[in-house]
Formats: C-alpha cells, structure tokens, sequence
C-alpha cells in the first residue's frame, strides 16, 4: 500500500483537516496524502498518479467539474465531498458518488478503502 496517493480537494482549512486526518486514521503512513484548495493545484495534481480524490465542488478559484471530468476519463474513482447541492453537478458527472456536507468520516473511510481495494464497493454507505 505504500503508493497510495489520495488528493484531497477542499478550500476550508478545517474541513480539509477533518478530510486529511479520515484518510490518515484509515491508512496511517500507508499513503501520501494531497491537499489543495484550488482549481489549478487540482488539475496539477490530477495530471499526476492518483489511487482517488475528494472533491469538494467550490473551490477558492471556481468549481472542480474539470477536475472531475478528466479523473472520470482516466478512470480515477473520487467522490464529491460538497455543501452543494448535488443537482448542480453537471448530468455527465451525476452518478458519482455524493457525500453531503457535514459527512462522516465513516462514509471517507468506506469510500477510500473501497477506491483502493480495501473493502468492496457495497460497504459503501
């Protein structure tokens, strides 16, 4: 599990806490753990080896519908991760997974674990 790479998309500072430190209690220093708070950082990142991402949808620089669109194409599982309401994501972008704001860290972990092969995607709540 060493490579594990998951990109954390999220512009509140304590929110992408909450976000990073669900992800590290799953897989401690099993993985390295991305956090930006913009578009632009987003696409960098994304243009680079991920294991998956949460994606919260405003951003400090606009909304990661891109971002999104282009780990879709390559075929990196992400989750929204939004205070959005889930009608505004784009039709093409629609039966990704939705996690609403406040979310569990339950539902982070299930999703991250089942993103890398750790549990099956039915344990996902």
């Amino acid at each position: 599990m060493a490579d594990i790479r998951v990109l954390i998309v999220e512009d509140d500072p304590f929110i992408a806490m909450d976000l990073e430190t669900a992800v590290a209690d799953q897989l401690g220093d099993e993985a390295e753990l991305i956090v930006v708070e913009s578009v632009a950082k987003a696409r960098q990142a994304a243009s680079g080896r991920l294991s998956c991402a949460l994606l919260d949808i405003d951003v400090v620089d606009g909304k990661t519908f891109e971002v999104a669109d282009t780990l879709q194409r390559i075929g990196i599982p992400f989750v929204f991760v939004s205070g959005s309401a889930p009608q505004e994501v784009p039709k093409p972008l629609r039966q990704v997974r939705f996690l609403r704001k406040p979310f569990s860290t339950r539902e982070i972990a299930a999703f991250v674990m089942a993103a890398i092969g750790g549990l099956p995607s039915e344990s996902i709540a």
